[in-house]
């Protein structure tokens, strides 16, 4: 009887061995979500491994990564072999996620806003800073978001984010590509050079010498117009507006140059004064229903009027101050 005892106790301690040999280990000791987990199996025996990482992921690796995506509290078991079933087991705590930005967008064009929204989790309200970098500069400090319009296309434009929380930095970098766009252009001349300048919705690029545009601003003139199956000839109109120096007819409405710059409806009904500076030249651009013209102050623009009484409640905006502009002209979809 004696030696039946000694026999069931030198099994226990063999069999408590066994289960003291399954163990592990995991790098970094404190993980954040999002950060890979590297788990590293230090057991002894076993031929079979079954994890379990509290989140719903598993791994029958012997020693697995797993990446825990939110922070939080997690149960990581490790059982070695299906028969026996010999079990480690750690309580793992996953701390702030690895600072990262996004953006809702995946293509980056010349002349769009985009918004960059650095994305942590920090529930203890550790101190944060932010720096955005474009390339080597410096686009903003101490806001979560960034807001640019990119004004060049570039094959590879760095976008970098450096977060500091609680005294932990993190670099973010990405390379993105900047594409170029097809848009309208308004041309210019002056006395010394002809000018192109390309507009994008509400912002447009600076003006530069162009000397493509010689063909439009010949051929542009505002003294003649045929408009709806009609020949409208400026010294036909000026028995209707005396004062008349020039004119572009759209959407039922005529813009003309007379002492400043006027809209009327297309019967000569409701003339309405939008700007009483002297007027050197205007064109009306039909694709984004825009009307510019040059005064001593540069080039201005402005949605078309659309009411019946052509009262207009919209700012006109100063495009560029390129001075004794006496010729513009629009130009459609050029890249």
């Amino acid at each position: 009887m004696k030696k039946v005892l000694i026999v069931l106790t030198l099994c226990c301690v063999a069999v408590a061995c066994k289960k003291n040999d399954v163990s592990f280990s995991y790098s970094p000791q404190n993980p954040r979500a999002g950060q890979v987990v590297t788990f590293s199996n230090l057991s002894s025996t076993g031929e079979e491994w079954e994890w379990t990482f509290g989140d719903g992921g598993t791994s029958t690796l012997k020693s697995p990564s797993h990446t825990f995506k939110q922070p939080g509290e997690y149960d990581v078991i490790l059982k070695v072999d299906k028969k026996n079933r010999w079990t480690a087991y750690k309580k793992i705590v996953v701390t702030d996620t690895v600072p990262t930005f996004v953006c809702s967008d995946t293509a980056f064009y010349i002349f769009r806003d985009y918004t960059f929204t650095a994305n942590l989790y920090n529930p203890y309200n550790y101190t944060v800073s932010y720096t955005w970098y474009l390339g080597d500069t410096i686009a903003a400090k101490d806001q979560p978001s960034l807001k640019y319009c990119f004004t060049h296309p570039a094959e590879a434009e760095k976008v970098k984010l450096v977060v500091i929380l609680n005294q932990d930095t993190t670099i973010i970098e990405r390379s993105i590509r900047i594409q170029n766009r097809t848009t309208n252009s308004v041309l210019l001349r002056t006395a010394r050079a002809d000018y192109r300048q390309r507009i994008f919705g509400d912002q447009a690029e600076a003006y530069a010498e162009d000397e493509t545009a010689a063909d439009l601003l010949n051929a542009e003139q505002d003294t003649l117009q045929f408009y709806n199956g009609y020949e409208f000839r400026l010294s036909e109109l000026k028995t209707v507006f005396p004062q008349m120096e020039g004119f572009h007819i759209a959407n039922r409405k005529i813009y003309y140059r007379a002492n400043g710059l006027w809209v009327a409806n297309i019967d000569g009904a409701y003339p309405v004064q939008i700007d009483a500076s002297p007027c050197a030249a205007m064109t009306l651009d039909t694709k984004d229903n825009r009307i510019y013209w040059a005064n001593s102050e540069g080039v201005w623009y402005m949605p078309f009027v659309g009411s019946d009484n052509n009262k207009f409640v919209t700012t006109p905006i100063l495009l560029n101050s390129l001075k004794e502009v006496t010729k513009i002209a629009a130009d459609s979809d050029l890249k």
